[in-house]
Order: C-alpha cells, then sequence, then structure tokens
C-alpha cells in the first residue's frame, strides 16, 4: 500500500466510532500524514476520548509543524488525563513551541503530581531559558528525584541574574523546608552567609537533617565565638549520623578539643566514624591518641573509619605512631592500606625522628614496588625521604613494572649538589627517554626539566637528547608531547 493509500485509510479510521481505532489512525497520520493534515489532528485535540486526544498530541510533535500545535498543545498541556499531558508537553518540546502560552502551560506543569511531567516541564522551560513559576520551580529543589531536582537546579543557574529567582532562593534558605531548603542554602554562594546568620542559626535546630548539615556547613567559617559554641553544642546532641559527621568535620578542623567526647561516641558508626576519627587528630594528641590507637587496631570497626584512624594517628604524630602504621602497611584491606600511607606520608612531611627514617624508607620503598593499587600514594609517602633512595635508584633501573619505575623517577633529583650519586640520575633520565612504558618516558622528561630549570641547558651530549626530546614532541601521548615541547623551550631559554 502507497503511502496516499495508508493516508485515505488513517483519514477515513480517523472518522470511526470506535475511540482505539481512531487513536492508532492519529498516530499513523503523525507518522506519514503532509501539513494539509494538521487540521485533523487539531480537530481531534478536542475528543472526548482521552486516547484519542493522547494520539492528537503525539501525532502534532511527530508530523513536525510548529503552527499546528502552538495552539491545541497548550491546552492539551492542561488536560485532566496525565497521559495526554505527558504527551502533549513532550510534543511541545519536540516542536520548539514558545510563547506565553507554552511558557504558562510548562509552568503550570512544575507543581505536576506525575514526575514525568515535571521533568518534561524542566526540559521546555530549559529550552526556553525562562524559570516560568519561581516559586514552583525553587520548590523542585526539594523533589526526592535527582532528575527533577538536578534539572530545577540547572534551570535556577540558568536564570540566576534574574531578580525574582535570588529573591525566592534567599526566601527559601530562611523560611523553606526540608530538600528546598537544604539545597537552596547549599546553592547560593558564601557571600550570602551574613544576611542569612540569623536564619543559619534557626537552622541548625531544623527538623530535616540536611537543612542541619548546610547550616552548620555555612556557619563553621563564621569568626564568632557564640556561633562556634552553638555548633559545638549541636554536635553533642545530634543523633543523625549524617548529620553528625558534617559537625564533626567542621568542628575538628578548628581543632576544638570539645568535638573529643561526641567523636568518640561516633566511632563505631559506619557513617559517622571516619570524621569522628579525622576530629580526633586534629585535637590534643595526649586526649586523642588512646582512641584512635584503640580505632586503629579494632577490627570491629568498619575500614573507612579504621583507613581514617591511620590518617589521623599520622597527624597526632605520637611515640608510637610510626611503628603502629608500618604494622599496617600491608594490610589486605585496600582503605586501610590508603589510610596508612596518609599517615606515614604526614610523617614524614612532619619531619621523622632519627631511629624511625631507615625502617620507613625501607617498608615504603618495598611496598612501592609490591602494592600496585597504590604505587603513586606510596611515591607521595616516600617524598623527601633521603634514606629510600637507594632503593628507590634501584627500583628505576630495574623494577618490573613500568608505573613503578616511572614513580621511583619521579622521586630523583638530576641536578642536587648534595647527592653524590645525582650524575647517576641524570643517566637514568635519558635511559627514560627510551622506556616502552609511556608513563616512564613521561617522568624521564620530567625529570629532565628539573635539571635545565636548574642549569639552563640539556646534558652535553652532541645534541642527541635534543634529538629524542625533539622525537617525542610527536609521541602519541598528550602529556608527553606537551613536556617535551616545554623542555626544549626551557632548554632554550636558559637559567631563569
Amino acid at each position: 500500500m502507497g503511502a496516499d493509500h495508508q493516508i485515505a485509510f488513517f483519514l477515513r479510521e480517523s472518522a470511526r466510532p470506535e475511540p482505539e481505532r481512531r487513536a492508532a489512525a492519529l498516530k499513523g497520520l503523525g507518522r506519514i500524514g503532509r501539513g494539509e493534515h494538521a487540521g485533523v489532528l487539531v480537530d481531534a485535540a478536542g475528543d472526548t476520548d482521552p486516547r484519542v486526544r493522547a494520539a492528537a498530541a503525539l501525532a502534532l510533535g511527530r508530523l513536525g509543524i510548529p503552527e499546528a500545535g502552538e495552539e491545541a498543545l497548550p491546552l492539551l498541556m492542561g488536560d485532566a488525563d496525565p497521559d495526554v499531558r505527558r504527551r502533549a508537553s513532550v510534543a511541545a518540546v519536540r516542536l520548539g513551541l514558545d510563547g506565553p502560552a507554552v511558557t504558562r502551560a510548562f509552568a503550570r506543569l512544575l507543581s505536576d503530581p506525575d514526575h514525568h511531567l515535571r521533568i518534561n516541564a524542566l526540559d521546555g522551560l530549559t529550552a526556553l531559558g525562562v524559570p516560568g513559576d519561581v516559586t514552583a520551580l525553587v520548590a523542585l529543589l526539594g523533589d526526592p528525584d535527582f532528575t527533577v531536582w538536578g534539572r530545577a537546579r540547572t534551570l535556577l543557574y540558568t536564570c540566576r541574574e534574574d531578580p525574582a529567582v535570588r529573591a525566592e532562593l534567599i526566601r527559601t534558605a530562611r523560611q523553606g523546608t526540608g530538600g528546598a531548603r537544604a539545597r537552596a542554602l547549599e546553592w547560593l554562594p558564601e557571600r550570602c552567609t551574613e544576611q542569612l546568620l540569623d536564619s543559619l542559626l534557626t537552622g541548625l535546630h531544623d527538623p530535616s537533617p540536611a537543612v542541619r548539615i548546610q547550616a552548620a556547613r555555612r556557619l563553621f567559617h563564621v569568626e564568632q565565638r557564640q556561633v562556634q559554641d552553638k555548633l559545638a553544642a549541636l554536635l553533642r546532641t545530634e543523633e543523625h549520623p549524617e548529620a553528625a559527621a558534617g559537625l564533626l568535620d567542621g568542628v575538628g578542623r578548628r581543632g576544638d578539643d570539645r568535638v573529643t567526647e561526641p567523636a568518640v561516641r561516633w566511632l563505631r558508626d559506619p557513617v559517622a566514624g571516619p570524621s569522628a576519627a579525622r576530629a580526633l587528630g586534629a585535637v590534643d594528641p595526649g586526649t586523642a591518641a588512646p582512641h584512635l590507637r584503640e580505632a586503629l587496631t579494632d577490627e570491629t570497626l568498619s575500614p573507612r573509619t579504621r583507613a581514617a584512624a591511620a590518617a589521623a594517628v599520622g597527624t597526632a604524630g605520637r611515640w608510637d605512631a610510626v611503628w603502629l602504621l608500618l604494622s599496617l602497611l600491608d594490610d589486605p584491606d585496600d582503605e586501610i592500606r590508603a589510610g596508612v600511607l596518609d599517615g606515614l606520608k604526614t610523617r614524614v612531611e612532619n619531619g621523622l625522628r632519627p631511629w624511625e627514617r631507615h625502617p620507613v624508607a625501607w617498608a615504603l620503598a618495598e611496598h612501592l614496588a609490591a602494592d600496585e593499587r597504590y604505587t603513586w600514594r606510596t611515591r607521595n609517602a616516600l617524598d623527601g625521604l633521603a634514606q629510600a633512595l637507594p632503593d628507590v635508584r634501584r627500583l628505576a633501573d630495574s623494577a618490573p613494572s613500568g608505573e613503578v619505575r616511572a614513580a621511583a623517577l619521579s622521586l630523583l633529583d638530576g641536578d642536587d649538589p648534595d647527592d653524590e650519586h645525582t650524575r647517576h640520575d641524570l643517566r637514568r633520565f635519558l635511559r627514560g627517554l627510551d622506556d616502552p612504558h609511556e608513563a616512564v618516558r613521561y617522568q624521564a622528561v620530567l625529570g629532565l626539566r628539573r635539571r635545565a630549570e636548574a642549569t639552563g641547558s640539556l646534558p652535553p651530549d652532541g645534541g642527541k637528547t635534543r634529538d629524542r626530546l625533539t622525537a617525542l614532541t610527536e609521541d602519541d601521548s598528550p602529556r608527553l608531547r606537551h613536556a617535551a615541547t616545554r623542555l626544549l623551550g626551557v632548554a632554550d631559554s636558559g637559567p631563569a
């Protein structure tokens, strides 16, 4: 059957008494019909049966003639039947309809009980670049569905210069409820904190944990004793794990000793436990150390809490911190090993005691070769630990893993006047330029650049290094090309 015969068939069917036949015919017309058939679809938009009205809306969108739908579709977007509203809103977005009637129709749908229609309304208003109904739009920040409130947040950002939008966000941050108030508080810039101060203080006692979290987050940076006293008081009575975690992080970051008792109480909670451990790491070491030591060795605690305790032990730096951390360096749990490495990194940065340096250096160098998951985390813990350099050089020369060789190279300096082995490191960088592993070539170039920045030149080898670097400027790796090009530029410009 040709297209004209099909169209004729659909036209006859669209006048049948059975609603399902009329609906099927309209869908067919939308698929293969032409502009002259738009009138049939528009007329069907007033059909008494919702199935037919929904089919008319769908067909108008498929037909692709905006003029045909600009009057009927806004009316259908207010239909009593949700399926009709849904089909009409999709068609309006598809046709790119605009104008006051369409904007009002989308604005009404912002409050529709069907979340699909709220999404369609947001998509339509985003395409138009207007907020529609500002009050309803900001209220959608509290929608439980991320696909709704995420779109609402995006549209609010698009319309952020609209005074009505700003005013409604401020009002919601002060007087709103639940998720809408929490997300308004999160969304508003920090410069709004002062004008919100009174409502933030009342927000600390809001029934919604999300509001309490956001109110506290803004108040952490307010340098007023009474504000910090209120935060500490709230921490003592908070019972929601996520809210407690936020308070522990914020109050603990200030090193306020009042965090100690609540932190100890929350250590066993799987949600707030890591924050409790971090908070203990920031207070008086003498008070916190026994609790951190117990948390670190307590296998009944969650790995995330023990990992945070390991990092905090490194921060507190008590006499036994290094030995506790070394005992867990090879723990089978990935999170715990990560925390241990972070703790050891802090100890190295803060300065190890003379009798700790070699044991830490040996253990970390061995770990660098053995723990493929945390090669670079281990490398960061080794940075600045001179006692590890002999083992690091051995790994740079002969480690089977390219990542380990690269990490080892990154710890070497080709122009350290205090290290008699530096000249050998320069040769390591030159060999690394031809390594089959991209990360090694990249770190070799960075090592040569550190030397060039200090000396203003490439190694004096008759131009061989320059030729190899020039070849690397054509490498498949973007970062390697950039690094080689930059090194040649440093060498050409001379010493700084």
